[in-house]
């Protein structure tokens, strides 16, 4: 597995089995609540895996769907217009883990132990596992012109995601950290408006083909703007689970991928 894992990233430059490496990845990961990777796979890797991505796409299901940023149902104690309820858009396509290649650079990293150790170390997760269901484990997200991600938070601790294709303009990645603290049950409604009239100011990352990108989003609202030009973005999420054997829904699958 090392040796298809040298073929993918440049170890050198990203030594994940040393500790110092590690420990400086989760220092700013807890400090900033994103860690990016930089040129994190090799060029020939992205290039190999958006002409899959291009050759599949036509596989892609497509979804606009309007949402609040709880990515929950609407709290009829509240008015529609009220921050809790407040819908938002959201518009891709996507594939599924069964519809990523077999030889897909994409399935030997998601595998690699070497990678998974390395995630448990800054993400202080004692153990991550794939998805039981065969969709949900390796996500490749297309954006299309006025395409976008409206502001949420996540229901899950953490993201990975590796950028491979940049649109010619938009799809800027904003969010604004600890806006709330779900487990302590704080909503912080009025900073939440704040940020839905765009009264306050946000942080943005800029990132390249190549980026491997740690967030954590279940307590700071993101999102990402409309793409713009005639090139589409792609960007793959990399989702793994801290216990064996969890699936995603079959009603968040039919949601999410239009099939279970």
């Amino acid at each position: 597995m090392t040796q298809v894992i040298e073929k993918i990233f440049d170890l050198e430059s990203h030594p994940l089995k040393e500790m110092p490496f590690r420990n400086a990845c989760k220092r700013i990961l807890d400090d900033k609540g994103v860690l990016v990777l930089k040129n994190f796979l090799y060029d020939s890797v992205i290039a190999d895996i958006c002409a899959d991505g291009e050759q599949q796409k036509h596989l892609a299901y497509y979804t606009e769907r309007k949402h609040n940023i709880y990515l929950a149902p609407s709290d009829e104690k509240f008015p529609e217009d009220h921050p809790r309820n407040r819908l938002i858009t959201s518009s891709k396509g996507c594939i599924t883990s069964d519809q990523i290649p077999e030889n897909s650079a994409l399935n030997a990293l998601y595998n690699s132990s070497e990678f998974k150790q390395f995630l448990c170390a800054v993400l202080s997760e004692k153990e991550l596992h794939a998805y039981a269901d065969p969709l949900s484990s390796i996500n490749l997200h297309y954006a299309s012109k006025g395409q976008e991600l409206g502001w949420h938070f996540d229901n899950s601790s953490f993201a990975i995601t590796l950028l491979l294709q940049k649109p010619q303009a938009g799809s800027v990645f904003q969010f604004v950290k600890n806006v709330r603290n779900a487990d302590a049950g704080e909503t912080q409604y009025s900073d939440v408006e704040k940020i839905l009239n765009n009264d306050v100011a946000v942080d943005s990352l800029r990132m390249n083909p190549g980026d491997l990108v740690l967030f954590r989003g279940r307590n700071s609202m993101h999102r990402v703007t409309p793409a713009m030009g005639d090139i589409t973005r792609m960007l793959v999420v990399l989702a793994y689970n801290s216990k064996p054997g969890i699936a995603l829904s079959e009603s968040a699958r039919l949601t999410f991928y239009g099939r279970v």
